[in-house]
């Protein structure tokens, strides 16, 4: 048990900071016994105090598992068969299960994706934060929670005292991000790692995360390896950038090499597949309307022990039309009603009040028993995909599931499975296997694969593409515009990531505190805002000082919201 001196600023000598907080040297990882294939293979490279290196690469191709294995955390069935992980200089897949606990938070620590599943809900935020000086350090109970109390501070969130006796549930997603990362850095350890720490939030409040890391990393001279798939906060954040490809490492370089002159392939395919801020020039549907809402609101009473609270209004006076073969895009920061919205339009939840008119069909207070035969005509597509998939039933089943409750004959309806597999990217063969062996953004292309099974004339995607890495989004944008194009389907686009509500939507809807500020086509909405709040949400997007697609830094005059995305190239 270590009793740290957590007041002091003290980094080291000049030396010191020169030296690499982390080495990982030819590291190998395979699964089961010797026989088997790694699935990791000569990993290398180093980070040092100060220092920001972003890992990037596409689902499965080894960014997390080599986190895992820098922490001690693989699973069981995966083991190191090689290499070196050392941490100022100390191997740390030789260290014992004892010092590896030792290591953690005071020496390497961790801020995982998603903070809901990284915290405890039974207990409260002061308790989760104390829990690691009590495990780690000699103070006592009142010198703690002046420490957690000051960490609390120094990440900024509000009513500290409050926020320590409250439970995760209680916060917003961009604050439970915040309480992981006091987690992680109370004990002021040399090297954080940061798994898409920012994957799941808002450009706002992603701004404010990044700002948040970059501001502790320089007060404490923390080596940061910041995993992520969003090339835009790597833009922003890098130093140097490690490009890795089915368990390899193929490129390393400074943010400006890999971003302007990508020297490998793979690595141009993935920096070109970012989507622009640009909208694309779209010409105006004129179909027949096949979603209508109107005036639909949602309140949530506030219900409280012996008393009753204040009713919370999370939609108000929501108005909107969705014409077939249009895509319109509903954008604005957690906590808008984005998703309330979404969800009493596929009657997941009971509006208030208002209409739901699908082809003139009011579904707004059908009762359920009598929602089956619209559930055909309009299917979801769900942020988290972890929770939307049933981890006992096999993949082939969960995708035929629709199918088979409408009436489709099993062999007809697993050919269809196998077409929509390989259509979002993916073997036939996955039919046979469960959701957790697949990796993240797999499990969502399962999941919009299950979605268009029954070929609904409404898609309602809710953050569908959030968790996927840049080239499989773009697989994915691309699908649904030829699915659009094919079918002539519609589909309401939740997001909170700008350049894909740019590059496929025809229509843009802004929403905060429950109501539309804005509304409009793509082009206007996203080239000349009416509404400052708009300008506030372009203006928060990550990268926007760079032209991916045509590998090239740009010039851009912020203080002219309207010319923001037109930027003029630096030379």
């Amino acid at each position: 048990m270590r009793n740290l001196p957590l007041d002091s600023d003290d980094t080291g000598c000049d030396t010191d900071r020169e030296k690499p907080v982390l080495q990982i040297e030819d590291l190998a990882i395979q699964i089961g016994g010797s026989a088997a294939r790694p699935v990791i293979r000569n990993v290398s490279y180093d980070i040092k105090p100060g220092e920001t290196l972003c890992v990037v690469g596409e689902s499965g191709s080894g960014k997390s598992v080599t986190s895992l294995a820098i922490m001690g955390l693989l699973p069981d069935a995966l083991r190191s068969c090689g290499g070196r992980v050392l941490l100022d200089g100390e191997d740390v897949l030789k260290a014992s299960p004892a010092r590896l606990r030792e290591l953690r938070a005071t020496r390497m620590a961790m801020i995982f994706q998603e903070p809901m599943t990284a915290l405890n809900p039974a207990e409260t935020i002061g308790r989760q934060i104390d829990e690691v000086l009590r495990i780690h350090t000699k103070l006592g109970r009142k010198e703690r929670r002046r420490r957690v109390l000051a960490m609390l501070e120094s990440v900024h969130l509000p009513d500290i005292e409050r926020i320590y006796d409250a439970y995760p549930h209680q916060l917003s997603g961009g604050q439970r991000q915040r309480v992981v990362i006091s987690i992680a850095l109370i004990l002021r350890p040399k090297l954080l790692i940061a798994d898409e720490p920012t994957t799941a939030l808002d450009v706002t409040t992603q701004k404010q995360i990044l700002a948040l890391i970059r501001e502790l990393q320089q007060k404490h001279n923390t080596a940061v390896l910041f995993i992520t798939h969003d090339f835009g906060v790597v833009a922003e954040i890098a130093d140097r950038i490690v490009v890795m490809n089915s368990g390899q490492v193929i490129e390393v370089g400074t943010r400006e090499e890999i971003l302007a002159h990508p020297r490998e392939a793979y690595t141009r395919m993935l920096v070109s597949s970012v989507p622009s801020l640009v909208p694309k020039r779209r010409e105006a549907e004129r179909n027949e309307v096949v979603l209508d809402v109107c005036g639909l609101s949602k309140t949530y009473a506030d219900k409280r022990l012996f008393r009753r609270g204040r009713p919370v209004a999370a939609a108000q006076d929501v108005n909107l039309t969705l014409r077939r073969g249009e895509i319109v895009g509903i954008v604005g920061e957690s906590g808008s009603g984005k998703s309330t919205v979404a969800r009493c339009i596929v009657r997941l939840l009971d509006p208030t009040s208002g209409t739901i008119r699908i082809h003139g069909s009011d579904i707004a207070q059908t009762s359920r028993s009598h929602l089956r035969p619209f559930r055909r005509r309009i299917q979801i597509v769900f942020q988290d995909p972890y929770r939307s998939l049933n981890p006992r039933v096999k993949v082939g089943d969960a995708v035929v599931e629709g199918l088979l409750n409408f009436g489709t004959p099993r062999d007809d309806a697993m050919a269809k499975a196998k077409n929509l597999l390989r259509t979002v990217g993916l073997d036939e063969e996955a039919i046979h296997r469960y959701p957790h062996q697949f990796s993240g953004g797999q499990r969502q292309r399962i999941c919009i694969a299950r979605a268009l099974a029954l070929e609904p004339d409404v898609l309602v995607a809710d953050e569908a593409v959030s968790a996927l890495d840049v080239s499989v989004q773009a697989q994915v944008l691309r699908l649904l515009d030829e699915i659009r194009e094919r079918t002539g389907i519609a589909v309401l686009f939740i997001t909170h990531d700008l350049r894909v509500a740019a590059q496929i939507c025809d229509g843009i809807v802004v929403m905060q505190n429950g109501r539309i500020i804005e509304a409009g086509p793509a082009e206007e909405v996203l080239t000349a805002p009416r509404q400052a709040y708009t300008r506030t949400l372009i203006e928060a997007a990550p990268g926007r000082g760079w032209d991916f697609q045509n590998f090239r830094p740009l010039q851009i005059d912020s203080a002219k919201p309207a010319d923001a995305m037109q930027p003029k190239q630096i030379h």
